[in-house]
C-alpha cells in the first residue's frame, strides 16, 4: 500500500508565523560526542568582535548523516538549474563581507 492511499503514513507538519520568517546566520559551528552532533547557527557583523549564537540544532550521527546527503542532494539541484556555487577562497570569519573598510 503506498503511503498515499495510507493515511497513517503521513505526518502533519506545523509551520508557526515567527518560525517561518527564518533566522539569518552566516557562520555555522559543527561540534560532535560519540552520540550526538551539535549545530550552531551565527550571525556574525563587520567590526564587532562578538557575536550570539541564534539557533542551535542537535542532531543524532544518523540524522546528521541524512542531513549531509539532503544537503547534497539539495545542492546538485539547485546548481543544476542554476549554475555552480561560487566558492570563496579561505574559509575566514567574514568580518567585512569583502566590501570596502570604512573610514572616518
Amino acid at each position: 500500500m503506498s503511503e498515499q492511499n495510507n493515511p497513517g503514513n503521513q505526518l502533519n507538519i506545523e509551520l508557526t508565523e515567527d518560525v517561518a520568517e527564518g533566522i539569518y546566520t552566516n557562520l555555522a559551528i559543527i561540534t560532535h560526542s560519540n552520540s550526538e552532533f551539535v549545530v550552531d547557527f551565527v550571525k556574525v557583523m563587520p567590526g564587532v568582535p562578538k557575536a550570539k549564537v541564534k539557533s542551535r540544532i542537535v542532531l543524532t550521527p544518523q540524522h546528521a548523516k541524512r542531513l549531509l546527503s539532503a544537503l547534497a542532494d539539495n545542492i546538485q539541484k539547485f546548481e543544476s538549474m542554476h549554475g555552480p556555487i561560487k566558492e570563496t577562497e579561505g574559509f575566514g570569519l567574514p568580518m567585512n563581507f569583502g566590501g570596502p573598510t570604512a573610514q572616518a
